[in-house]
């Protein structure tokens, strides 16, 4: 069974003359960051590898998180379309069992909505519709290899909102 995980990265901030690409956490981002860390080790997995949009407020988040794993910072994630994600995802090793994707919306409630098939929690598919807001997490499970994942592929198990 392998495990993905799709976090959205935290609270930005919008400071002036500041490119999309590069806008920094805002306070409110730096601790909800670390709340999806805390998050992330009591109810999932050690995560095995990391995909990390380029953008700065991404690489924040995930440094928050604190997550010990090897990082890949993949510039497509930033500005991606579900497709492109699920194609990097399609790249991952087969032996990693649990895999982080840190990015942005709507991708991530996007892609959480187009993976979840059979099994899928009716509570997760309805908040993950309703709202996927910053720092929130999607937890999807599946029997498939990565380079196999597709849509309806996985079910999706839990979201939650650090707050």
């Amino acid at each position: 069974m392998r495990t993905l995980i799709l976090l959205r990265h935290a609270k930005s901030d919008y400071p002036a003359g500041v490119l999309d690409h590069d806008r920094p956490l805002a306070p409110r981002g730096i601790r909800e960051g670390a709340l999806a860390g805390d998050w992330l080790r009591k109810h999932v997995p050690a995560v095995d590898a990391v995909l990390c949009s380029s953008a700065t407020r991404t690489r924040q988040t995930l440094a928050r998180t604190e997550i010990e794993a090897p990082v890949q910072y993949v510039d497509r994630l930033y500005d991606a379309t579900p497709g492109i994600v699920l194609a990097e995802i399609n790249k991952v090793p087969a032996e990693v069992g649990t895999l982080l994707v840190v990015g942005h919306e709507p991708v991530m409630s996007s892609l959480a909505l187009g993976l979840a098939g059979d099994g899928s929690a009716p509570e997760a598919l309805e908040a993950v519709g309703h709202k996927y807001p910053t720092s929130a997490i999607a937890v999807l499970r599946t029997e498939k290899p990565w380079h196999a994942l597709e849509l309806d592929g996985a079910a999706l198990v839990a979201f939650h909102v650090p707050r």
